[in-house]
């Protein structure tokens, strides 16, 4: 039987809206939210009813009909700790996502995917969530006994890109170690070690990526917060939104520094190749937590598609396994087939719990 999935995605300034029947993607469209709008909402729940309108509004103009859908499927955000895998969207995890403990615009998907689950007479899941937590406890310790580590990564993608790949050599997923690399306006790098993602380097205690200034001397970075120079939200800013190849190049758009570098920018060609041997750095230390036995490490996000970035991080990495290369990002597949494996039984559903 192939089922009929209705998948809602929001970012920060759009929401992407799909419609897949099996593996068939029968609609899709990404809505923009001018930044000029959004201004006008305090705070995220604000934008709700706005978000539900467009969403609304584009199936109208397109003559989309949800009518007979199996179920949604939505974007997990940063509400709590949770595992790999779907959850049902029930009332505490509507009540976490209300309140998460970090502000993210992805946690609006699995209220406004709710909402249209109950007008279509059905269940409402989230797949793969932000806040997904399998690293292990000794991967959370820091320096500091009050400070662990936070395990946020860029895991919808990456897991359904590594199990896509595992698919593609003949093989299982949960048989496999893969270190993957989500090159975004933020990077964060995973491992995975027979299904789970065991530890990881998130976007900003890693390298530095096109809008994120990653890891952080630490006493230059105390210097910087009380040097007066800045206020919380502002230092905020400046390491995550405008870090990295914003701050050094002024741009965050990879190919523009491409086609800086092809007209002969060494500045640029000098800042985009440390940030590529930072990205192979943390790749080649994430090959120690599985000793080195690792069966694919893979690059993907949109800055996979950079081939001035790409080709020199194969260069120094190679020597620990095959790396492959898959560009872009299948997130909104991803949340489909997820919630597929749950209608099928072949995967179970989580309810969400507030830790005591």
């Amino acid at each position: 039987m192939a089922y009929r999935i209705f998948v809602i995605n929001t970012g920060s300034t759009s929401t992407k809206i799909a419609l897949f029947e099996g593996e068939e993607e029968l609609y899709s469209r990404t809505i923009d939210h001018p930044v000029q709008e959004l201004k006008c909402f305090q705070g995220l729940d604000d934008q709700l009813p706005y978000r539900k309108k467009a969403i609304a509004d584009a199936l109208a103009a397109d003559g989309v009909d949800l009518a007979g859908i199996s179920a949604v499927a939505a974007r997990g955000g940063t509400f709590g700790y949770a595992k790999g895998g779907a959850y049902l969207v029930e009332e505490n995890l509507l009540e976490a996502c209300h309140h998460p403990i970090t502000t993210h615009p992805s946690n609006l998907s699995a209220i406004l995917g709710y909402d249209v689950a109950q007008e279509m007479g059905c269940s409402a899941y989230i797949y793969d969530a932000v806040c997904v937590n399998e690293v292990t406890d000794v991967a959370r310790v820091t320096g500091l006994h009050d400070v662990k580590r936070r395990p946020f990564s860029h895991v919808l993608n990456t897991r359904a890109v590594a199990r896509e790949q595992a698919a593609k050599m003949g093989c299982r997923y949960e048989d496999m170690n893969f270190i993957v690399a989500h090159l975004g306006g933020g990077i964060s790098i995973n491992v995975h070690d027979h299904g789970r993602i065991v530890d990881l380097v998130c976007d900003d205690e890693g390298p530095m990526s096109p809008e994120r200034a990653g890891r952080l001397n630490g006493k230059a970075l105390i210097d910087l917060c009380f040097s007066g120079k800045y206020d919380k939200a502002a230092m905020m800013r400046r390491i995550k939104g405008a870090g990295g190849l914003i701050d050094h190049l002024g741009t965050s758009d990879l190919r523009e520094v491409s086609s800086r570098i092809r007209n002969g920018d060494d500045h640029a060609a000098f800042v985009l190749s440390a940030m590529g041997y930072q990205i192979a750095k943390d790749i080649a230390a994430l090959s120690a937590v599985v000793g080195g036995k690792v069966d694919q490490i893979i690059l993907t996000g949109g800055g996979a598609y950079c081939e001035e970035l790409v080709r020199p991080i194969q260069e120094r990495i190679a020597y620990i396994a095959p790396v492959n290369v898959v560009p872009g990002a299948i997130e909104m597949v991803a949340l489909a087939r997820g919630v597929t494996r749950v209608l099928e039984g072949s995967e179970e559903v989580h309810i969400f719990q507030k830790e005591a």
